[in-house]
């Protein structure tokens, strides 16, 4: 079974709806896990699309970087520019490192509408990405 990180800035969104696809995709192939630089808590709108593409992330939680430390990590996927470029080092001499910048829909302003046409197109992206990644590496 493979180690897969997914990390974002807060551990909040993109990387919780990239973590719900890949527990989807890969089932157990892999333990998938998704931390943050920093932790602010399970975004509610990254709930919400995840659910109306029927996938349940309730029971997610927002973890840090840090609280992963030892595991042999297969693939580090990075999924913003801001824990790209901030991360703290992360020794995993075997692991793959893949980044992708998703854009950040919590950041969004604008009607109930649009907010959630927002983070249905990131989440859309990231489960484009998903499938690819699963596709290539598995």
């Amino acid at each position: 079974m493979k180690n897969i990180l997914v990390l974002c800035t807060g551990n909040s969104c993109r990387s919780q709806m990239a973590h719900g696809f890949l527990n989807q995709q890969l089932g157990d192939k892999a333990a998938i896990y998704s931390a943050g630089i920093e932790t602010h808590g399970l975004n509610p709108g990254a709930v919400a699309t995840m659910q109306r593409a029927g996938l349940d992330i309730t029971g997610h939680t927002s973890n840090h970087v840090d609280e992963y430390a030892g595991i042999d990590w297969d693939f580090i996927i990075t999924v913003c520019d801001h824990a790209y470029e901030n991360c703290p080092f992360i020794p995993a001499p075997n692991a793959q490192r893949l980044h992708h910048n998703f854009y950040d829909p919590s950041k969004f302003e604008g009607s109930e509408e649009d907010t959630r046409a927002a983070f249905d197109k990131a989440r859309d992206e990231i489960s484009a990405y998903i499938d690819n990644f699963a596709s290539t590496h598995f």
